[in-house]
C-alpha cells in the first residue's frame, strides 16, 4: 500500500521548479519519447495488420476457400448435406482449371484457365466486384472472361476473339497437333491484383473438360465459407468428410506469402520496441539527477523517521507516473492517427502534389489500417514493464543514501 505521505511527496517531486531546468528537460523528452514510440509501434502494426487483412479478402474474393480435389473416385456432393458442414457453407462449385497459350495477333502468352458452370460462374465474389464489365450469366462453351490487365496486355476489349491452345493434341492428316479453340471474350473482371488479372481467365466448365481431355470424375469441389478467416479448422471438418481426397484452402496456396508477413510483423514490433527502451533510458536518467538534487530532503525523510522502503516507493512511483502517463498519451497518438491515417495521407499528396501509396505498387487504393485491441495492450502491457524496470535502480539507490552524510554536505 502507499500512505498519504508517500502520495504527497511524489506529487512534489513532479512538480516542476526554475532550479530543475536539465531535470525538466529530461523529463519531458522521456515523456515524449515513450509517447513517440508507443505512437508510432500502434500505428505501424495497425497499418500491417489492415495490409494483411485487405491482402486476404483479395485473395479470398478470387480463391475458393477450401478445395478438395479427388485422387479417383468422383466427389460425393451428398456429404455436403451433413449438418456440422452444411450450417458454415456459403454456396459450392464445381470447377477444373488447366494452362493453355493465347495465340492473339503477333502475340503469344502463357494463362491458367479456369473453369466453372455457367450457373455456378455469378456466385463468385470476384464477378459481383463493382468493376466487373459484361454480363454475368454468359459464360458459354465459346465465351471466355479475362482480367483488366490481360485485356490491356492483348488490347482487345468485350465481343473481340482470342485463340487458346491447349496441351492436348488432336490427329490430323499431318499428325498430331496442339488443340486450338476461338473465344469470344464476354466479360472482363477486376480482382485488383495486377499478376492475377494478368495470368488468369475463366471459360465454361464443359469446354474446359473437352479442350484439356479431363474425365468427369475429375472435377474439383470448391466451397466458400462464412467465415473464411477461421480456415484451419473449417478444413479440418472438411478433411474428416472427404478423408479420401485431396483437401487444401486459401492459406495453403499462400502461406509463403502469409508467413513473410507474420515475420515481418514480428521483427518490426521488436525494432520499434527499441525506440521505448532508448526512451525509458531516459527516465534513468531524470532519476539519477532527481535523486542528487534532492539528496538533502532524502536526508530530511529519513531523519523524521521515514523507512528506505518508502523513499524507493516514492522515486518508483515517479518514474512510473511519467512512463505510464507517457504509454497512454501514446495510446491516443497512435489510435487517432490510426483512424485518420487516409486522411491525412490524402491531405499530404494533395499538398506537397507526391504520390505516398501507390497503387501500382501496392494493388491498394487506400492506405490500409486496422486497429487491434490485443496489439494495443501487449504494446502497453511492454512499454509500462519497461517503465518499471528502469525505475527500480534509481529508486533502490535513493533509498541506500546516508541521512547524515546527505544532511551534512548539502
Amino acid at each position: 500500500m502507499i500512505s498519504q505521505l508517500e502520495k504527497e511527496v511524489t506529487f512534489r517531486f513532479l512538480k516542476t521548479r526554475k532550479k530543475d531546468g536539465f531535470l525538466n528537460v529530461i523529463s519531458i523528452f522521456s515523456f515524449i519519447g515513450i509517447s513517440l514510440g508507443v505512437a508510432v509501434l500502434i500505428i505501424v502494426m495497425s497499418v500491417m495488420n489492415g495490409f494483411r487483412t485487405e491482402l486476404v479478402n483479395k485473395i479470398v474474393g478470387f480463391n475458393s476457400h477450401i478445395t478438395v480435389k479427388p485422387y479417383t473416385n468422383k466427389i460425393n456432393l451428398k456429404k455436403l448435406n451433413e449438418n456440422k458442414i452444411k450450417d458454415k457453407i456459403k454456396y459450392y462449385t464445381l470447377s477444373n482449371s488447366g494452362e493453355s497459350v493465347i495465340l492473339n495477333n503477333n502475340l503469344t502468352k502463357g494463362i491458367l484457365l479456369r473453369g466453372y458452370l455457367k450457373s455456378d460462374f455469378d456466385k463468385l465474389d470476384i464477378i459481383k466486384n463493382e468493376n466487373f464489365i459484361g454480363n454475368r450469366n454468359s459464360l458459354n462453351e465459346d465465351s471466355v472472361s479475362i482480367g483488366r490487365e490481360l485485356s490491356f496486355i492483348l488490347n482487345v476489349d468485350l465481343g473481340d476473339s482470342i485463340v487458346l491452345m491447349s496441351p492436348s493434341s488432336v490427329d490430323t492428316i499431318v499428325g498430331s497437333l496442339p488443340k486450338q479453340k476461338k473465344f469470344i471474350i464476354s466479360s472482363i473482371f477486376d480482382s485488383g491484383l495486377s499478376d492475377f488479372d494478368s495470368n488468369v481467365a475463366f471459360i465454361n466448365l464443359k469446354s474446359l473438360e473437352e479442350f484439356f481431355d479431363y474425365e468427369l470424375e475429375k472435377r474439383n469441389l470448391e466451397l466458400y465459407f462464412k467465415d473464411p478467416k477461421n480456415i484451419e479448422k473449417q478444413k479440418e471438418l472438411v478433411q474428416n468428410f472427404y478423408n479420401e481426397d485431396y483437401v487444401y484452402s486459401w492459406a495453403d496456396l499462400n502461406s509463403p506469402l502469409f508467413s513473410a508477413l507474420k515475420v515481418e510483423r514480428n521483427v518490426m514490433f521488436i525494432i520499434l520496441s527499441l525506440i521505448i527502451i532508448v526512451a525509458a533510458f531516459n527516465i534513468i536518467s531524470g532519476l539519477t539527477i532527481l535523486v542528487k538534487n534532492k539528496t538533502k530532503d532524502i536526508g530530511i525523510l529519513k531523519s523524521i523517521g521515514v523507512l528506505n522502503k518508502s523513499i524507493i516507493k516514492i522515486f518508483f512511483l515517479v518514474g512510473v507516473i511519467i512512463g505510464t502517463s507517457a504509454t497512454f498519451f501514446g495510446i491516443f497518438l497512435g489510435v487517432a492517427f490510426s483512424i485518420y491515417i487516409e486522411n491525412l495521407r490524402e491531405l499530404l499528396s494533395n499538398t506537397f502534389n507526391i504520390t505516398l501509396f501507390p497503387e501500382e505498387i501496392y494493388f491498394l487504393s487506400k492506405m490500409p489500417s486496422e486497429i487491434n485491441i490485443p496489439s494495443i495492450i501487449l504494446i502497453s502491457v511492454c512499454s509500462i514493464l519497461i517503465t518499471i524496470l528502469v525505475s527500480i535502480f534509481p529508486a533502490m539507490k535513493a533509498a541506500r543514501l546516508d541521512p547524515i552524510k546527505s544532511i551534512k554536505y548539502e
